[in-house]
Formats: structure tokens, sequence, C-alpha cells
């Protein structure tokens, strides 16, 4: 029966047909907090930074203190690699990315892991065993605010479907703080031209994203500013 399997790639999606039996669709792509995504996306345009996991090398000891090597390219397609660790390969991964991006930007320090969660699909499984089957990751985190934010992946590989949730994570808060900022430097340039329609829309557009941003001290003077 294996010789008649077919999988099919069709962008995001892998479609697994086998003769006699519904199709079953993976899902390859990471989710990430729909709110204020679009909008995001839209103030950075060509910046906006998406972080693709290229490698993981995982070196995790018997009393669970676990050494990473992530290789991730940005946007620009520059690749990058970063070492941590941690007590695990989630908090391993977490703490390399935090490390390497939190001194640029600070709302990094503030976000908290909230929940943890992994499940699977065991419709996708191809051995009889069901070890194969896709797993599902999901972290949550909580910002300074106390909002939370779910962020997750799907794939065969455990350590990979986690891997790529922490990345979503750290590009996420990244592009909010990056937006917000934008979003101001477009306001006060507004400001400076008397261009009160565009000020009043980014005034509008900065109160959207923030919600998707947690305490930096520039965000926090801003929003002081504003209100």
């Amino acid at each position: 029966m294996r010789g008649s399997r077919l999988l099919l790639h069709l962008g995001p999606l892998r479609i697994r047909l086998v003769p006699g039996i519904r199709p079953v669709i993976i899902k390859i792509v990471t989710t990430r907090p729909h709110a204020n995504l679009e909008l995001i996306k839209r103030v950075l345009g060509d910046g906006y930074l998406e972080l693709e996991l290229e490698r993981l090398t995982i070196d995790d000891a018997p009393d669970a203190t676990c050494k990473v090597v992530v290789q991730v390219k940005d946007h620009s397609g520059t690749s990058h690699r970063i070492e941590g660790q941690g007590r695990g390969m989630v908090d391993a991964v977490f703490h390399a990315m935090l490390e390497r991006y939190r001194q640029e930007y600070r709302s990094l320090e503030t976000i908290e892991l909230a929940n943890f969660q992994v499940g699977t699909r065991m419709d996708t499984k191809e051995d009889k065993s069901g070890v194969d089957a896709v797993a599902t990751v999901e972290i949550e985190v909580r910002n300074s605010e106390g909002i939370r934010f779910s962020f997750t992946d799907e794939s065969r590989s455990l350590a990979t479907s986690s891997a790529r949730a922490v990345l979503a994570i750290v590009d996420y808060f990244v592009n909010a703080e990056r937006a917000f900022i934008t979003l101001y430097k477009s306001r006060q340039d507004a400001q400076e031209r008397n261009r009160t329609d565009l000020v009043g829309r980014y005034t509008r557009e900065m109160a959207e994203v923030v919600k998707s941003t947690s305490y930096t001290e520039v965000i926090e003077n801003i929003r002081k500013e504003l209100s």
C-alpha cells in the first residue's frame, strides 16, 4: 500500500492521497495571532520580519539541561546561527532567540510563557504504530498587560514545530514594536506638515498596534504623550 500513496505539495499544504481513504490535509504554516497582523504587515511593508527555521541542533542531557543551535533565515535572506541553553528544548530555543533580539527590541524582555500544549492528529499516521502522526504544538505567551497570544505549528517533528512556534513569537513582537514606532514617526511627520487627516489615521492605527506589543520604556513614553 505504501507505494500507492501520493503526497501533493500545494503551497503551505501537504495533501496525502491513499486509494479508498479520504484525503488527509497537513497544514505546515505556523499561525500567529490574527489581531492587527495585516495592519502590522502593511505598516512595515518589505521590512516585515519573518524568521524561517533552516536547521535545529539539539544536545539534550539526562538532567534536562539542553543546548541548542538554531539556524534561521530572515526576510532579507540572511542566515543567522544562534546558540542557547535552557531546561528542555523549548526553554533553550526561547532563551536563545530572546537573547539574540531583545537588546534591540526591549519588548521581548517582558513577555512570558503562559501555556504549552502538544496534540497529535492520528488521521495523519502512515505507520500502524501511529508514532509518525503529525504533532500540533500551541504556545501561549502573556504580554506586560496580561493579554495572551497563541502561536501554533504542525509537522511530524515535535522539535521542529516547537522551534517554529518560538520563532513566530519573536518575529510577531519584534514586528509589533517596530510598527508602533514607525507609525509614531509618521504621525510626527504628519503633524509637522499640518496633515490632521493623517494624524488622526496614524493615531487610530497606533491605538490598535499597541495592543500587540509588550512594555518598553520607549512605547510607554509614547503612550503617555498621546494620552
